[in-house]
């Protein structure tokens, strides 16, 4: 690996700082918050400026704000951004940590389709495939994605009266009952599917989001029944959080803390 430029990581730090608070700073706010000197932000300041990185704030005297340049870089990395090889990448991430099968979904009318997969070293594993379509109701990827639907949306697309097909003994069948679930789903920002899919199989999921933060897609580790447990549980919900955590990152997303 090269050697950093000092001068570069001081610009990208001072860049980094207009994503917090209310997006504006002032040079001596810079010099506060990076312990530069004055004169070393200054410079640094006019050449960012001269280069449309930073503009002044109209009616704010010595106040900056992101000016065009970043917007273009970024536009430019999201027309560039796929959902499937991005997703791909952090499936294989999060698989070698637990050793479980790791599916990225999206939501496609009342289904869902599975746009990544890779598969648990066990001998006994779900049997899946990229490119397969479920029921969204009866997947824990299926009932995050549902559960980050608007109300009018949801309604739309599973109306009060619905027939939902079952895959299992345990699949959810009666769209109240759904929605009940969809609602601790929403609070938590997990879900849970117990063997409503395959008798053998329990799955956790969690929402990946865009630059935007509308969620667009879901993660979820499915395992089966011999190697679930509460405990168990409890331990791959916060893996699939942070990985698609992870995920959201790669598409833009900039969780707030």
């Amino acid at each position: 690996m090269g050697r950093l430029v000092p001068a570069v990581t001081r610009a990208l730090d001072i860049l980094e700082l207009f994503l917090d608070g209310d997006g504006t700073l002032s040079a001596p706010d810079i010099v506060r918050k990076l312990q530069l000197p004055r004169t070393t932000v200054h410079e640094l300041v006019t050449t960012l400026a001269a280069r449309s990185y930073i503009v002044q704030v109209p009616g704010q005297p010595g106040r900056y704000r992101l000016g065009v340049r970043p917007y273009q870089l970024g536009s430019r990395y999201a027309e560039q951004l796929d959902l499937a090889a991005e997703g791909q990448q952090v499936a294989r991430s999060v698989a070698e940590t637990c050793d479980e099968t790791v599916h990225v979904a999206i939501l496609e009318g009342t289904d869902v389709i599975y746009i990544a997969k890779v598969d648990s070293t066990h001998a006994v594993r779900m049997v899946s495939a990229a490119g397969r379509r479920l029921p969204a109701h009866c997947t824990s990827v299926g009932k995050m994605l549902l559960a980050s639907l608007p109300e009018p949306e949801l309604t739309a697309r599973i109306p009060d009266g619905a027939e939902l097909v079952a895959m299992t003994p345990n699949s959810i069948t009666d769209p109240t009952a759904l929605r009940e679930a969809l609602a601790e789903i929403r609070q938590r920002q997990i879900a849970v599917e117990s063997r409503e899919s395959n008798p053998d199989v329990s799955c956790v999921a969690a929402p990946v989001r865009d630059r935007t933060g509308k969620v667009v897609a879901a993660l979820s580790i499915s395992v089966p029944m011999i190697r679930w447990s509460d405990e168990r549980r409890a331990e791959l919900e916060q893996l699939a959080a942070k990985g698609a955590a992870e995920l959201s990152e790669r598409l833009g997303h900039r969780s707030v803390a």
